[in-house]
């Protein structure tokens, strides 16, 4: 046969598997640091949690008026720090989502006092919304989620990034910290 196929539904052509076919693949798959979990679905999850919980064993704080008023500053103020980080990634061409290839390091916008300005807004918008809507599990499980931020996602992409980028990630490293 010319490696053409009927398959029924019309013609297949299957495509010999070699280095030359395969080496693409394998780099693309490859070239992330393999995160645990999609950062925003972590956070997202946990605040969904959270509220499943309090609706099983509800759990409050006082109601106090400063704690609405934090928690909406700290909303705003996270959700600015993680759209200024995402756009200056985004100005500086790399890629956003921690499952495509890093293309470059960004040292620019709010990188230049954070190395995770995405992580530290979308912490800082959780921890506003727990206050703002008076959810004491939010956080209660704030620190297993950011355990889960810190091993699972943080640490896995920094070390994706000093084998990707060497010294020019471990110079940024030493002069920024990771949260602030």
């Amino acid at each position: 046969m010319n490696g053409m196929e009927n398959s029924g539904k019309g013609r297949t052509q299957k495509l010999p598997m070699n280095a030359n076919t395969t080496a693409g693949a394998d780099k693309a798959s490859t070239d992330s640091p393999g995160v645990i979990v999609f950062p925003p679905a972590l956070v997202l999850g946990t605040l969904l949690l959270s509220i499943v919980l309090n609706l099983k064993w509800p759990l409050h704080f006082p109601r106090l008026m400063w704690m609405k008023v934090a928690g909406g500053l700290l909303f705003i103020l996270g959700g600015f720090l993680l759209a200024w980080g995402r756009r200056t990634m985004v100005r500086a061409g790399t890629n956003v989502p921690p499952h495509k290839p890093t293309l470059a390091i960004v040292t620019e916008g709010p990188f230049r006092f954070t190395r995770n300005p995405l992580y530290v807004g979308g912490t800082a918008a959780y921890i506003g919304l727990g206050l703002g809507f008076n959810l004491a599990w939010a956080l209660i499980l704030l620190v297993p989620m950011l355990f889960l931020l810190s091993w699972g996602i943080i640490r896995r992409e920094e070390h994706y990034l000093e084998k990707k980028f060497g010294k020019t990630y471990l110079a940024y490293k030493t002069r920024v910290r990771r949260w602030l």
